[in-house]
């Protein structure tokens, strides 16, 4: 086990020190996770006032809520892969060694629009499906599909860094990234799930501290105090969190390289990312 912390924490870093050399790539997620609560808020406010989801346990739901349940997973899936491929396709520039600018991310996503487009309405027929099965089944039921859920996330784990490589519809690159994941998987995913490990502890950890200067300032009886305070611990936890998904992001461009060329790219050391994903011949 602390083997496999250890490889995970060496993959992390790896990913960090692309981080390091474009801190630039933190505006993609910052810009998407803003955009995905315009997003939410545009479509769950007016659904809340007409009552959309009045009477749901009664009656069941409204098939209007169906409806605008696709309707918002296609645009918020959308603006997620939409981000996602402009973090990618910068990391990809850095990858190969050389100095990607947020232009150059925006500009490789717009080039993708009718792909990103296409994978968003897949993704999100996929999304709806599965909950609307869920609310339909036992126990039992939702675990298999809550398996085949996971199993959805795995297989179209690389599905991005196809879309931006490659000059292919939405399906091929699904198809491309189970082919690809099938060469790469190894024991476990040790990439996403050492950045998912990490990152968990650590904003476990700082929810501790986080929370004792809160319980602290509360007690000074300073409103200043405890306001900055709150402000400050706020603040360090979404930032936790950006690095988190741009990390993410840079790794799952890293094994994209590491699939189809047999190498990470620059800042990845060959031999660790090959311990973690064993390649199949």
């Amino acid at each position: 086990m602390f083997e496999k912390f250890s490889h995970s924490w060496e993959l992390v870093k790896s990913s960090a020190s692309v981080l390091r050399s474009d801190k630039e790539l933190l505006i993609f997620p910052l810009l998407s996770a803003i955009c995905c609560i315009i997003v939410a808020a545009s479509f769950f406010v007016p659904a809340v006032l007409g009552g959309l989801f009045a009477g749901m346990d009664e009656e069941g739901a409204n098939p209007l809520l169906y409806v605008m349940l696709f309707a918002f997973y296609v645009v918020q899936y959308f603006v997620i892969i939409f981000f996602n491929a402009a973090l990618i396709g910068a990391a990809m520039i850095r990858l190969d060694g050389g100095d990607p600018t947020v232009a150059d991310g925006f500009r490789i996503a717009r080039s993708k629009l009718p792909a990103i487009l296409g994978y968003a309405v897949i993704a999100a027929t996929v999304g709806v499906a599965l909950r609307a099965l869920q609310e339909r089944a036992g126990f039992i039921g939702r675990f298999v599909i809550g398996m085949i859920g996971l199993a959805w996330t795995v297989a179209s784990f690389l599905v991005v860094p196809v879309l931006v490589s490659q000059d292919i519809g939405p399906i091929d690159a699904v198809k491309r990234s189970a082919e690809l994941l099938k060469k790469t998987w190894g024991q476990n995913l040790i990439g996403t799930g050492g950045i998912g490990i990490v990152f968990g502890l650590a904003i476990f950890a700082f929810a501790l501290i986080g929370g004792g200067l809160i319980a602290l300032a509360i007690s000074s009886g300073i409103l200043a105090i405890t306001i900055t305070t709150i402000v400050a611990v706020v603040i360090v936890f979404l930032l936790l969190i950006l690095i988190q998904a741009a990390l993410q992001g840079v790794y799952a461009a890293a094994l994209y390289r590491f699939a189809t060329e047999g190498d990470a790219g620059e800042g990845f050391d060959k031999g660790l990312v090959a311990g973690a994903f064993k390649v199949k011949a």
